[in-house]
C-alpha cells in the first residue's frame, strides 16, 4: 500500500448553490473534474492522506477579521460560510496535529476581499484564509504567520487586511498589475507604518514559465522566510498561473505548482483562482496534494504539455532577475526604509478609491493608523460607498499596547453617528467586536 511521507488532510467543497452566473469560470466545475482525478487516481485511498468534511465558521469568526457592510448577511451566503469553514476546518486538524499539512480545495475564493466589505470584487466576498488565520490565533495562540500567494492575481484583500501587522508576512507573486486585475501589487508596495517590509510584493512579466516563478521561491521566498521564522506558511494556492488558464497570460505547469509546494513546504493551502477548468486544475492540484504528501509526481503531466512552447524568453527571465534583486534589496533596507516612511508622525492618512468589480460598487475610504513601536498601530477607517453606506470602523490588534487601545476606543466612544449609517469597533485585543448605529 502506498503511504504518505507527510500525514494530509483534505476538504473538498465545490458550493453547488452558489454562482456568479452559470457560465461564469468561477463555478462548481473548477472542483468537481478535481474530485473526479483525485478518486480516479486513487490519492484518497492511499495510507496518510485523510479527508475532512467543511464545518461552518461562526460570524464572529467573520468579524474578527472583516467589518461587513451593512451587515455580515448581506454579504455572506450559506456558502461562505462553509467555504471559509473548510480552511478552518483543514487549520484545526493541522494545530491539532492530526495531520502535518492540510488543503482546503474549498470555493467560493477570497484573496480579494479587504477588510472593509460592501459587496463581491474579484469574485471575492470575504477572506478565507484571514478568517482562518485569526481564527488559529485565538485559538491556538499563534503569532507569526506567513502568507505566500501565488495566484496570478495579486492578492490584494489579503495585502489590506496585514497592512499594518507588523506579525504577519505576506508575499505575492502574480502577474504584474499593469497587464491583469487588480492592477496591483508593486515592488514600492511595502506595507504601514508599522509594518514597513511585511507586505513584499513579486510582480512578473506576462509569459513567465516555471523557470521564473521557481527563482523567486529559491532566491527570494525561501530566504525571506527562513529569517522570518514563521511559526506557520500559508499558501494561497491560485492556480490561474497556468498556461491553459483563459483570462491570465503566464505559463506555469502542473509539474512546477508540485514543485512549488515541495519548496515552500506550507503547513496550509488554499484554493484561490484557477479557471482552466478540465485541462489544468485536476492535474495542478494531483501535483499540490502528491508534493504535500511528501510523494513521488514525476509521473504527473497535462495532456497537451508541451515544454518547448511554454518557455520563456530571455527577456523575461532578465525581468524576473532584476524584479527579485529588487525585491531583496528592499527586504534588507526595511528599517531604513521605515524609518523614512515614518518620519516623526504620530498619525499617518492613506485616501484610497476601491472598485468592486463583481457588483460594480465604488467606495472610498479615508484611513487613520497611530504610529507605534510597540504593535501594529490603532485603525481608523471612514468608509463610503457611492450610493450605498457611510460607516466608521476601528481597528484595535490584537497585541496592541495600553495607548494604542485607548486611542481606538477614543476614536469609537467620540464617533457621532449622526454622520454614519453605522460605526464598528473590532478590539482584538480584548476579542470583542461591537457596532452603533443612528437608531441606537
Amino acid at each position: 500500500m502506498l503511504r504518505a511521507r507527510h500525514k494530509t488532510g483534505l476538504v473538498f467543497f465545490p458550493a453547488f448553490d452558489w454562482a456568479i452566473s452559470p457560465t461564469h469560470p468561477e463555478r462548481e466545475e473548477r472542483l468537481l473534474y478535481t474530485q473526479d482525478q483525485v478518486f480516479e487516481e486513487g490519492l484518497l485511498d492511499i495510507e496518510g492522506i485523510i479527508e475532512y468534511k467543511p464545518d461552518l465558521v461562526t460570524k464572529k469568526d467573520v468579524q474578527r477579521v472583516h467589518f461587513c457592510v451593512p451587515d455580515l448577511w448581506a454579504v455572506m451566503t450559506e456558502s461562505h460560510f462553509i467555504s471559509a469553514g473548510g480552511a478552518k476546518t483543514i487549520a484545526m486538524a493541522v494545530m491539532d496535529k492530526q495531520v502535518e499539512r492540510g488543503f482546503a480545495l474549498v470555493r467560493p475564493p477570497g484573496h480579494h476581499a479587504n477588510r472593509v466589505v460592501h459587496g463581491a470584487r474579484g469574485f471575492c466576498n470575504v477572506n478565507i484564509e484571514a478568517i482562518m488565520i485569526e481564527y488559529i490565533r485565538k485559538a491556538y495562540g499563534v503569532n507569526r504567520v506567513a502568507i505566500v500567494d501565488t495566484d496570478c492575481h495579486h492578492g490584494d484583500g489579503t495585502q489590506d487586511i496585514y497592512w499594518h501587522d507588523p506579525d504577519t508576512l505576506f508575499i505575492s507573486i502574480h502577474q504584474d498589475g499593469r497587464t491583469l486585475y487588480p492592477g496591483s501589487g508593486f515592488l514600492s508596495e511595502l506595507g504601514g507604518p508599522n509594518a514597513v517590509g511585511k507586505t513584499i510584493n513579486i510582480p512578473l512579466p506576462p509569459n513567465t514559465s516555471g523557470e521564473g516563478i521557481l527563482h523567486a521561491i529559491r532566491e527570494v521566498v525561501l530566504p525571506i522566510l527562513k529569517e522570518f521564522q514563521p511559526e506557520i506558511i500559508v499558501n494561497s494556492a491560485g492556480q490561474d498561473n497556468h498556461y491553459s488558464d483563459p483570462i491570465t497570460n503566464m505559463n506555469f505547469s502542473a509539474q512546477g505548482y508540485a514543485e512549488l509546494t515541495t519548496l515552500l513546504k506550507p503547513d496550509i493551502a488554499v484554493l484561490e483562482g484557477g479557471y482552466a477548468i478540465e485541462g489544468a486544475l485536476p492535474y495542478v492540484n494531483a501535483g499540490i496534494i502528491l508534493a504535500m504528501a511528501g510523494m513521488d509526481y514525476s509521473h504527473l503531466q497535462e495532456p497537451d504539455f508541451d515544454p518547448v512552447k511554454i518557455r520563456q524568453s530571455p527577456e523575461v527571465s532578465r525581468w524576473v532577475h532584476k524584479t527579485c534583486d529588487k525585491v531583496l534589496e528592499n527586504w534588507h533596507q526595511r528599517r531604513q526604509l521605515a524609518d523614512v516612511y515614518r518620519g516623526d508622525y504620530q498619525l499617518m492618512n492613506r485616501d484610497r478609491d476601491i472598485y468592486y468589480d463583481t457588483d460594480n460598487i465604488h467606495e472610498h475610504q479615508q484611513e487613520t493608523i497611530r504610529v507605534c513601536d510597540s504593535c501594529g498601530g490603532a485603525l481608523k477607517i471612514d468608509s463610503a460607498a457611492r450610493g450605498l453606506k457611510h460607516v466608521l470602523a476601528m481597528h484595535i490588534p490584537r497585541n496592541a499596547c495600553e495607548r494604542c487601545r485607548e486611542q481606538g476606543y477614543q476614536w469609537y466612544d467620540s464617533a457621532d453617528t449622526t454622520h454614519y449609517d453605522k460605526v464598528y469597533l473590532q478590539d482584538r485585543h480584548g476579542d470583542v467586536i461591537t457596532e452603533k448605529s443612528q437608531a441606537t
